[in-house]
């Protein structure tokens, strides 16, 4: 018999939906209903020139392998094409696509919600499809009937990331039958200008050509947020990537459910100290790290020679209220929602603001899943020898889907690139993707004074094009 941390540290944090909302009566049970969803995602030719098609790409596959476990379609003619942004030692789009666990299919089948990129006709048939689109800073989807598509001329990668994310998130809605809305709607966002009244549709603000990036930062979680904050991060024109450097600071070793929403977490990675595994990512894409395997607590003041920014990803309140304790001058931190109806939802702070770090999250109480007992899996887990104890333990796990992560991080990203950029600032941007026409944005006119985290050079948009990666 399994004990309860071990069912946790195994259990798909996207299953757990199954099972929290009454559908399932077992774990295998909401895996099966699990493995019943599949996606297809059609790619044009003109992928192969386009970094930001590229992120969305790879986006899509990624975050959808982790929800979708009866697997992710994906129809191209250009496989073969150069890799554009970085991952690992991949030097092809193709071998990039199956590294993160797509597959390459000549068809998708007709009842397969699907996705299309680039130069792809719509289908003349009563499917399920939607259009990633993008130019500059802003990115969405729509449904491919509505025939709606950005010029995608002005390469951003953030927004190849945002659609990618913004289409599995649909497509994702669409099957679990939650939202009647998903993927018959027109959604996107300006990650230039989020709060802009102005429709993403209709948006020509698209933001300005990146000719400088942080040169540094200290990142503090390394789990769902933190590695979806390196998975944008590490798209971004870096001309020269050994001028970035980060702190990564984690205590946690990965374990299987890390697979089921973290960006960089494979099955063969389980059982690595997160700080080595991401280092070693790290040292791939040629960022230089230094690792700190501590909780991250308000007992120690950072120096001179580290890092100023520091992005947060951790779901601990206490952690977290001692975020402006330790000298850092700009922070940047999101959280995501946990149960079976806020699991779409976010929320990202900057401080300094007008409350502090510890004002806003003095209370560290975690709330019970009310009623998880009474379900059906958590019954059959107690018939099975789990105590009282360890069923709390596991309802408490949050529910996740990666997506909502990859999400977030566009908005976390440029939040420091605008920082890096002396733009305009948020205190607060709140939201969830079940209603993206609701996302409520608070700029920081007034508390953030221009701020230099610290630069470095971009590479120019036609270097990126024609750049092949060394392994």
């Amino acid at each position: 018999m399994r004990t309860a941390e071990q069912i946790g540290n195994e259990l798909n944090r996207s299953i757990k939906l199954a099972m929290d909302s009454g559908e399932a009566s077992t774990i295998d049970e909401a895996r099966t209903i699990f493995e019943g969803y599949k996606l297809g995602i059609r790619v044009g030719s003109d992928v192969a020139g386009s970094a930001t098609k590229q992120a969305a790409l790879l986006t899509a596959v990624n975050t959808a392998r982790r929800c979708f476990l009866g697997g992710v379609d994906i129809q191209m003619r250009s496989a073969n094409a150069d890799l554009l942004v970085p991952w690992r030692t991949c030097r092809t789009l193709g071998q990039a696509i199956v590294d993160l666990g797509g597959i390459i299919s000549d068809e998708i089948g007709s009842k397969t919600p699907t996705i299309i990129i680039g130069d792809v006709d719509a289908r003349a048939r009563n499917l399920f499809e939607l259009r990633a689109t993008f130019d500059g800073w802003v990115g969405g989807v729509a449904p491919s009937e509505d025939d709606i598509r950005l010029s995608e001329i002005q390469e951003f990668t953030p927004a190849g990331v945002l659609a990618g994310a913004l289409a599995v998130s649909e497509a994702f809605q669409h099957v679990r039958g939650r939202n009647a809305l998903a993927g018959h709607r027109a959604v996107g966002l300006s990650l230039w200008k989020p709060d802009s009244r102005t429709s993403w549709m209709d948006e020509v603000d698209t933001g300005p050509e990146l000719e400088w990036l942080p040169s540094n930062c200290w990142l503090i979680g390394l789990g769902h947020l933190g590695q979806a904050y390196l998975w944008t991060l590490g798209f971004l024109p870096y001309a020269n990537p050994e001028t970035f450097q980060l702190v990564l600071q984690d205590y946690d070793e990965l374990v299987l459910a890390n697979d089921s929403t973290s960006l960089l977490t494979n099955s063969k990675m389980i059982g690595q100290k997160k700080t080595r595994a991401m280092a070693q990512w790290c040292a791939q894409r040629r960022f230089r790290t230094r690792i700190v395997e501590r909780r991250f607590a308000g007992n120690f003041e950072i120096d001179q020679e580290e890092p100023s920014v520091a992005l947060c990803g951790v779901d601990n309140q206490t952690a977290r209220a001692a975020l402006e304790d330790v000298g850092f001058a700009q922070i940047i931190e999101a959280g995501l929602g946990r149960g079976t109806e806020e699991y779409l939802a976010f929320q990202m702070h900057c401080f300094p603001a007008e409350r502090t770090a510890r004002q806003r999250w003095e209370s560290d109480d975690v709330l019970e899943s009310e009623g998880a007992f009474e379900k059906p899996a958590y019954e059959s887990l107690a018939a099975q020898g789990v105590d009282k104890c360890g069923l709390t333990m596991l309802a408490n796990r949050s529910v996740g889907a990666s997506f909502v992560g990859a999400f977030t991080s566009t908005l976390v990203i440029t939040e420091l690139l605008r920082m890096a950029l002396g733009a305009h600032r948020y205190a607060v941007i709140d939201g969830s993707l079940r209603s993206p026409e609701s996302f409520e944005f608070i700029r920081n006119a007034a508390l953030f004074d221009p701020f230099n985290p610290g630069v470095t050079a971009a590479s120019q948009a036609d270097e990126q094009l024609n750049r092949k990666l060394v392994a």
